[in-house]
């Protein structure tokens, strides 16, 4: 009897041992598949769109270089936030009244420098604003890029030639998402190629509910949205989760904050300090 007694304890202890630890295990996991989105490189740390920024992005464990494209008065792809060269460069004026030539001409380093004395880098100095092109030949087929097609209206035809360059360097889509604020833009690029992954990205001025419309909406042609994080709730997060769509809000670079959006359940966010989120996930 009592040795039937002590294997039975002994079968309970393994089981809730089991149960424990597969727990953890699966939290563990969880956190793992945070996508960890370098924005605009590792932006808080080198000057944004840069190739040493997306570099940098890579060596602090983003998963993604996140790439905001405008496009040159000779239609070539660039990377950049901003429709005008003031804010990152030395010139001045819009991108799409530039030739590529002449913007390669800009210095798009030393601005950090002047803004961010902390990290400021000689090497900074008189870095180029890199095309799209350069970039896939830089980094490769089999990275994972996170590419948004910015001011679309501005630029006609840009999805046409972002999905050619897409083909020419054989980027591997199962490793690349396209985003946008333009919902015309994405639909526009599900029928230019629907196996091509897109999230939809959303700015609100208020503390505004998603409705099911929008949701069913979105889900007609994007696996996920992209909002602003600051004003999101844990009601919002897991309503958009629920549905089926991934969720990677922007941009978030305090480490409390990526915890608490974790705990909510997003699936990604997009992040200047890319180290952070990566020593989150690792439990330091």
């Amino acid at each position: 009897m009592r040795k039937k007694m002590i294997s039975a304890i002994g079968a309970v202890v393994i089981g809730l041992s089991a149960t424990v630890g597969g727990g953890a295990a699966m939290a563990k996991d969880k956190y793992k598949e945070i996508v960890n989105v370098s924005h605009r490189g590792a932006s808080a740390y080198a000057p944004e769109h840069t190739i040493m920024s997306y570099e940098m992005g890579e060596k602090m464990h983003g998963d993604y270089i996140e790439i905001d494209l405008q496009m040159t008065k000779d239609g070539q792809l660039i990377a950049m936030h901003d429709v005008t060269l003031d804010r990152t460069t030395n010139g001045t004026g819009h991108v799409k009244d530039f030739t590529l030539e002449e913007i390669k001409e800009l210095d798009a380093g030393s601005w950090f420098n002047e803004k961010y004395p902390q990290f400021s880098n000689p090497a900074y100095e008189g870095l180029k604003v890199p095309t799209l092109e350069e970039v896939f030949k830089k980094f490769g087929k089999n990275e994972s890029y996170y590419i948004e097609t910015k001011s679309p209206d501005v630029y006609p035809g840009m999805e046409k030639e972002l999905l050619r360059l897409v083909e020419k360097y054989d980027i591997n889509k199962d490793k690349l998402l396209v985003q946008s604020f333009s919902a015309q833009s994405l639909k526009l690029m599900h029928e230019l190629d629907p196996s091509i992954k897109l999230v939809q990205l959303i700015s609100y001025r208020t503390n505004a509910a998603i409705t099911d419309d929008e949701i069913q909406e979105i889900q007609q042609y994007a696996m996920g949205i992209g909002p602003n994080h600051t004003y999101l709730n844990q009601e919002y997060v897991q309503k958009v989760v629920n549905s089926g769509l991934e969720l990677h809000p922007y941009t978030v670079n305090e480490k409390e904050r990526m915890q608490q959006l974790i705990d909510w359940g997003v699936t990604g966010m997009f992040t200047n300090h890319p180290d952070l989120l990566h020593e989150l996930k690792k439990g330091k």
